[in-house]
């Protein structure tokens, strides 16, 4: 059973991301040390007692579709109202509007612990919380006034409508349409696939928001927009009215996260004889809608992030605690009767080391991005732009690594588990199948690896990222100087790891100065292999110096000496592998 790590979660905000100095300073106003903590072990207390004993029932029965209605899993409906009441949904929204305005940090950590008891879960309030971020920055006052009370608390629930059958990555290609009415609303035709949670029980409103075009708009992604639409329009007294013209016309069938429903939305097609057009309302400007929505998508990037971290999580516990139960086989340092707990095995220690390693590098990194985030909303000017860059750096990384990890972790927990992995009863495959996911939506990690190179690279005239390593190098210096025993060859590991990643930059950097974009992109996924492998590194020996106990610099050593060394061959793929990618991606192209 999933136990919520409150211990490892609150350290590392507090000494790796750097929430501890950000309240000492007084930036979160009247946050204090104590009420943090307050916060995160009532959130692992509910994570781990009321969300992780549903996980099972959600994973074997799931959702289901009836006549336009789904039914999530039994006990579900009532535990998102016990979380609402909790005031969970409401822990970073804007207090205007009844939120508690608390840090992204700690909103993002409760993340963790939500998806590690149960991603499908999770998934939906995410997904509210993300659309909270949105209208608070681009809709307008009258439908601020409208909505966002009932999307803060959690009384109403929100989507993020993009996909279409022949637009999933390529946003440019939708077609759904949308016409003005006249009167200031809009009628909605076309059609949405892959919405999380675009039907439910949970709450007796769903708000989507949906991208679409208008007539005569510019062609791609210049020519989109983005709509408010309501599954029950809202009366003038904040009552429901009649049902708009959307409904679910079936919900996938999923390797994993069975719970969510994965829903096809109709938008426009006379639900119930209705006259056909659901009524949206434009939020921002005409033909800005992917701006808005990349409010929305930037926020959901980092929380998917957070969800490849929550499943390492939750794999590492449950392989653990099975490699201690589990006996097979003689061990040199077991001095007990009969077989070893495998745990005792180096090569079970090795894969659980791993697991261990790189989710403590995954969250570290997930935090410093929501820390960066915390500040930009906070600083002015230039010290604005800076944490912004910063947040915008960091994002493909938490998305992107976190979510390889998360598959990674899983997959060696079955290991750990050997044929017992492989078997439903245990729940090890369960959580691989969960996993599988997250690499795939809010932008495929080769999109993220894209965005870091074509887009992130370029910020301050390209010199943001190596201010970023030149902090990362810092930290390797402060191992070196160290009077802390244990850390072995670290400090030379990391300063190795670093200038392969700075090379590795300018390289990528001169590729495209001189106009080889083919040749940047080919190394792009390693590359953010590598600088996230480099960073997690750093941070694993920021947290070892910070905490000064045996067991930190131990684990921030095993990552060095045993995982660092895959930024080397990394370098080699960036610097060197574009050419022959080129030759034989030929032979794809024709055959």
């Amino acid at each position: 059973m999933y136990r919520a790590p409150v211990e490892d979660i609150a350290f590392t905000l507090k000494h790796i991301a750097g929430l501890k100095p950000a309240i000492d300073r007084g930036a979160f106003g009247d946050l204090s040390e104590d009420l943090a903590d307050a916060i995160l072990s009532e959130a692992g207390r509910f994570a781990t007692e009321e969300m992780a004993p549903l996980r099972k029932v959600g994973d074997e029965v799931g959702a289901v579709l009836n006549e336009g209605e789904v039914t999530t899993p039994p006990g579900w409906r009532d535990l998102y109202r016990r979380w609402v009441e909790g005031g969970w949904n409401a822990l970073s929204g804007p207090e205007e509007f009844g939120g508690q305005g608390l840090p992204s940090m700690l909103s993002v950590a409760a993340m963790e612990m939500w998806n590690s008891a149960s991603i499908a879960f999770g998934l939906g309030p995410m997904l509210t919380m993300s659309a909270v971020e949105a209208l608070h920055k681009h809709a307008s006052p009258e439908l601020k006034a409208t909505y966002l009370e009932k999307l803060v608390s959690g009384e109403w629930m929100g989507t993020m409508n993009l996909t279409e059958p022949q637009a999933g990555s390529d946003l440019g290609a939708l077609r759904t349409r949308a016409e003005p009415a006249g009167d200031g609303t809009y009628r909605i035709f076309g059609q949405k696939i892959f919405i999380t949670y675009g039907e439910h029980d949970f709450t007796d409103n769903i708000v989507h928001l949906v991208l679409a075009r208008l007539a005569g708009a510019p062609a791609g992604t210049r020519g989109i927009s983005l709509f408010l639409v309501p599954k029950f329009l809202v009366n003038g007294d904040g009552s429901l009215g009649p049902r708009n013209d959307v409904f679910c016309a079936s919900i996938e069938h999923k390797l994993g996260i069975h719970g969510s429903p994965t829903c096809t939305l109709i938008y426009g097609d006379g639900y119930q004889g209705q006259e056909p057009g659901a009524v949206g309302w434009l939020v921002g400007e005409e033909n800005k809608g992917l701006a808005c929505m990349f409010t929305m998508m930037n926020n959901a990037r980092l929380a998917v992030g957070i969800q490849g971290v929550a499943v390492a999580e939750a794999a590492f516990q449950k392989a653990l605690a099975y490699a201690k139960e589990r006996r097979q086989g003689r061990a040199q340092d077991y001095t007990g009767e009969g077989m070893a707990p495998i745990v005792y095995h180096p090569d079970v220690q090795r894969n659980l080391l791993t697991m261990k390693a790189l989710t403590q590098a995954s969250r570290a990194i997930c935090y410093c991005c929501a820390h960066a985030l915390d500040m930009a909303r906070l600083s002015r000017g230039e010290e604005a732009l800076r944490w912004q860059n910063r947040a915008s750096l960091l994002t493909p990384l938490a998305k992107a690594f976190s979510t390889d990890i998360g598959v990674e972790a899983a997959s060696l927990g079955v290991q750990v588990h050997g044929g017992m992995g492989y078997i439903e009863e245990t729940g090890a495959a369960a959580l691989l199948r969960d996993a599988r996911i997250a690499p795939i939506y809010e932008g495929t990690n080769g999109i993220q690896a894209i965005d870091l190179v074509m887009r992130k690279l370029p910020l301050e005239e390209g010199e943001h990222v190596h201010t970023y390593i030149d902090e990362l190098v810092a930290i390797a210096g402060s191992v070196r100087t160290s009077n802390l025993s244990g850390f072995g060859t670290t400090a030379d590991l990391l300063d190795r790891a670093l200038e392969d990643l700075s090379e590795a930059t300018r390289f990528i950097q001169d590729r495209l100065s001189a106009g080889e974009t083919d040749a940047a992109l080919a190394g792009a996924t390693p590359y953010l292999r590598m600088m996230s492998l480099a960073a997690g590194g750093a941070y694993l020996a920021r947290g070892a110096l910070a905490d000064r106990g045996q067991d930190r610099v131990a684990l921030c050593r095993f990552y060095a000496e045993n995982l660092l060394c895959d930024v080397a061959a990394l370098r080699e793929r960036v610097l060197g592998g574009a050419a022959s990618l080129g030759e034989a991606a030929g032979a794809l192209l024709v055959s």
